[in-house]
Formats: C-alpha cells, structure tokens, sequence
C-alpha cells in the first residue's frame, strides 16, 4: 500500500468502495474515521475492527462536514489521507427524474467531496504532505443514457479534481482522480434502469480498483483508469464523441 501516515477520513464508508478502503487502511494499521449517512452500514464496517471509528453524517451539510474534520484531527490526529467515496447512482431519462432527485444526485456526489477537500486540504498543504483520493467515474467522462443526473455530477469531480491538482502542484499533497467502469459493489444496485451496453460489460471487482489507486499514488498519476479497456473508452469518448454517440444509439435502439 503506498499510504504512508497514520489518519485516514473515508467517506461513503458504510458499504462498497468505501467499505472496502476503511478496512484495508485499518488492517494496514491506520486510525480511520468511517463517515457515512447510514449508521447501521458504518456499525457493520467498524465491527471487529479497533482502528475504524464510525461518525455518522451527510457530506452535504459543510458545516457539519467541517466540524467533524476538526474532531477528527483533534481525537485521531492530522488527517494524511481522505478517501472521498460517498455517492448515490438514481438512474433515469432526465425528463422523467424529478429535479429534487436530480439536484441531490449533484450535492452528493460532487457537492460533498468537494466540501470534504476543502476542510480538509488546507492542513494537508500545510504540513505538507497527504493523499486525495476523489472517487470520479468513467461515467465522469463518457455520458450514458438513463445516466445524465449521474454523468453530470461525476464530470464536475472530473474537472474539480483535475485544476485542484494543478492549483496544489509541487506543495506534497498526492491526489488522485479515480475513473472506473461499473464496480461490483450495492452502488450498482441503485441503478434501476441502464442501457444495454452497461448490462452487457460484467462490472469489476472493488480490489482491483483499490489496487489501481495505490498504484497511480506511487506514480504520481493522476488519472486512475481500472479495469480493461477502461481507457480505451476514455480515449473513445475524446477523440470520436459523434462514432460513440453513434454506436451507443444503435446498441439502445434509439
């Protein structure tokens, strides 16, 4: 593992991806604080494990986001590491979401990391040292039908990510823009509705996707593609958007 601190904040830490991360850091000897909204979720995370602490909150609310970034550090020490992983995925034709849905999917999954950074970074650069790991998509780059709410918060942690890492460039904070296909974790299951072309390609395990990270920190990459093909897609969608369009169409029968 290329983590090298002791503090590490999960968010979305009651299931999935960052279920998963919780644990392999706290396994990897870490004190880590296991943040999500669903407290029955974050017991099961923490359970059997003394260096997983559970807060229960809604990434969305800044205040709140700030004052536990403050307990934290003052219970648990600085924070070396955030893993900002919390997100919903309600899919649907965007004339037929309702907007409520719409704009929660955007305070969510763009909204909250956003907030998390940026309690968070200003002590990271400070100290000079730490690891921002955003949790995009590929979804963050290539829009899908029945995904337009959730290809559009996922493009905002694109770009946000992406000028944060330029804006902190050469000031030791490592920060990482992870970008992977479906994932074989519940947040899939909230997709009730996906084109043909997701249901055809099996979703990836969440290690390998762990693994990739790691990876690209001691690399010093920004971008985190998982998975075959992955960046294959990405290079599709840049440089041929109307051939992809085009083969997306035929695939949903539009």
């Amino acid at each position: 593992m290329a983590f090298r601190g002791r503090v590490a904040l999960v968010t979305g830490a009651a299931s999935g991806m960052g279920r998963l991360a919780a644990r392999r850091l706290a396994e990897g000897g870490a004190r880590v604080a296991a943040v999500d909204l669903n407290a029955e979720g974050l017991r099961a995370t923490a359970e059997g494990r003394e260096g997983i602490r559970p807060f229960e909150l809604d990434v969305t609310d800044d205040h709140a986001v700030r004052a536990l970034v403050a307990e934290v550090e003052s219970d648990l020490g600085p924070i070396d590491r955030v893993v900002n992983a919390a997100a919903i995925m309600p899919t649907g034709f965007l004339m037929e979401q309702d907007i409520g849905t719409i704009r929660r999917i955007m305070d969510v999954n763009y909204g909250g990391l956003a907030s998390v950074s940026h309690a968070v970074m200003p002590g990271m650069l400070e100290r000079g040292r730490g690891d921002l790991i955003n949790f995009a998509s590929i979804a963050g780059w290539l829009p899908a039908l029945h995904f337009g709410a959730y290809n559009a918060s996922k493009f905002a942690v694109v770009a946000f990510t992406e000028v944060l890492a330029q804006e902190t460039r050469g000031k030791g904070v490592r920060i990482a823009c992870v970008c992977p296909p479906p994932v074989a974790t519940p947040l899939l299951d909230q997709a009730k509705s996906r084109p043909k072309s997701i249901e055809q390609a099996p979703p990836i395990p969440p290690e390998e996707v762990l693994d990739a990270i790691e990876d690209a920190l001691e690399s010093g990459r920004l971008w985190v593609f998982p998975g075959r093909g992955t960046r294959l897609v990405w290079r599709l969608r840049r440089f041929a958007p109307g051939l992809t369009w085009r083969r997306m169409r035929q695939i949903e029968g539009f």
